[in-house]
């Protein structure tokens, strides 16, 4: 059975700071594979008290789509706990060039523990096992590199969109069944721009796609006290399609 759990749905620095949502990131169980997505602060324990719990030493991949430390502070320790210490090793961990360069976030001393490592690139396919992983553009977003992901394994299709500003024709990249979206922000701020998704850009995204379900998550303080339970149920309403916003701890069966 393949299913999606949310571990931690915080985005942006305040919510995570505050841990008013946890950041623990996506645990995904597709096509036989378990992969961890952006496993930012946290990710360790919200693992190990979950219900069932989940074994980190089960993982066969983990990906962090770019090096910020809402993605990526527990990457080290779940590499660690992945690899038992590197009594075990094992599993793939797919990062931006970047996560291993100036201010990496990957230690060097534990390059060595999984079987292998995938430097993601634009318009790349890597392959884990009868999972296929696709990166079809480099997203805009903070002078870091990030990317999103097209999973595909047996039947199902996954996409993901992390952190990116809107950009025209990024929902032609994103053709999954299942299309999870990190909105961070309620609306556009007037006066500055931010490199992250709002709700309006989601609603076109989810528009133009009509995915089967769509997942919200990776949530900013204005769409918390915005309750985004309501904003997707109101998207669902709207668009006639099915809309779902993430709850820490939430699994999804596909």
């Amino acid at each position: 059975m393949d299913w999606i759990k949310f571990l931690g749905t915080a985005g942006a620095r305040f919510v995570v700071s505050k841990q008013l949502r946890s950041s623990g990131g996506i645990w995904m169980s597709l096509a036989g594979q378990e992969i961890l997505i952006d496993p930012g602060p946290g990710t360790l324990v919200h693992c190990l008290k979950s219900h069932p719990k989940l074994d980190p030493g089960k993982l066969d991949a983990i990906i962090l789509t770019h090096k910020h430390l809402d993605h990526s502070g527990d990457v080290n320790v779940m590499i660690e706990a992945m690899t038992e210490g590197r009594l075990r090793k094992r599993g793939v961990i797919f990062a931006p060039a970047d996560a291993f360069e100036n201010d990496p976030v990957i230690f060097s001393y534990l390059k060595d523990y999984p079987e292998k490592i995938e430097i993601l690139k634009e318009k790349k396919e890597y392959r884990l096992g009868d999972l296929t992983i696709k990166t079809p553009v480099k997203q805009i977003h903070h002078g870091v590199e990030s990317y999103g992901l097209n999973l595909e394994g047996g039947k199902k299709s996954v996409s993901l969109i992390a952190d990116t500003r809107y950009f025209e024709g990024i929902e032609s990249f994103y053709p999954g069944e299942i299309l999870i979206l990190y909105v961070v922000l309620l609306q556009p701020f007037a006066d500055r721009v931010i490199d992250h998704l709002n709700l309006g850009d989601a609603e076109r995204i989810i528009d133009a796609n009509r995915p089967g379900l769509t997942l919200l998550t990776h949530f900013g303080l204005t769409m918390l006290r915005s309750k985004p339970w309501k904003l997707a149920e109101a998207l669902s309403q709207k668009l006639k399609v099915k809309v779902q916003a993430a709850r820490d701890g939430m699994s999804i069966e596909l």
